[in-house]
């Protein structure tokens, strides 16, 4: 039995670029999809937020359209409403990285509101990849990636294999026209070794310890990922 730390997002809100909050959290699949694969191997699971916030879900991700139908929809739901952790969760900075034998960082458009320059996140995230123990990072998390740089703008992620959200995808839900910056370009910028697969499919990279999924429909397969690497 594995202890498995997941890194969540506290913001209910992503600030674009006209000063609007786009109203936000994680991504309901993104949750869901791992935190039932891990559950369901006997896993145990520790939430953590900036400031012990307890995360709120990003209605969008539940609307029947976004999630896979209603079943599907009505699925995720009942999960989250079960899910102890989700309503107890700790600071990330009071985290210990010794007592957790993996690391997973769900997304949502929240990860580019807080975890995007949460210096307590930072620190966790260079200290899990140095580990060597598994950390998994999808669609708009790795947007904490961006905390992890020092004052030279240099990270210890530099020259990794990775994935994430694209500026297709982006574009294809509206909001890259109002975003302050893309995903894609920032990951990019870190000078990583950016790839990606089509739209909206399934698409996982894995380097050493790292394993990247670059959307919601990644969650699940990078979750197994995570698994077997256990």
């Amino acid at each position: 039995m594995a202890e498995i730390l997941f890194v969540m997002t506290g913001a209910s809100y992503w600030t674009l670029k006209d000063g609007h909050r786009h109203p936000t959290g994680y991504w309901a699949e993104e949750f869901v999809a791992p935190y039932s694969a891990f559950s369901d191997a006997g896993h145990n699971i520790t939430v953590a937020t900036p400031g012990a916030v307890v995360p709120v879900v990003d209605s969008m991700s539940l609307r029947p359209s976004m999630a896979g139908g209603e079943e599907s929809a009505l699925q995720q739901e009942a999960v989250i409403e079960q899910a102890d952790e989700l309503r107890r969760p700790i600071a990330v900075k009071e985290a210990d990285l010794d007592r957790y034998d993996a690391v997973y960082y769900p997304g949502g458009h929240g990860p580019m509101e807080d975890l995007s320059h949460d210096a307590d996140s930072g620190l966790l995230l260079r200290r899990a990849l140095a580990s060597g123990r598994p950390l998994g990072i999808v669609c708009h998390a790795p947007a904490a990636l961006l905390a992890t740089r020092d004052e030279n703008n240099d990270t210890p992620f530099s020259g990794y294999r990775l994935t994430g959200f694209t500026n297709d995808e982006e574009a294809g839900v509206g909001f890259a026209p109002d975003a302050k910056w893309l995903l894609e370009d920032e990951l990019r910028a870190l000078r990583t070794d950016y790839s990606r697969g089509p739209v909206w499919e399934p698409y996982t990279v894995v380097d050493r310890n790292l394993h990247t999924g670059q959307n919601p429909a990644s969650a699940g397969p990078l979750a197994k990922e995570l698994l077997e690497a256990l």
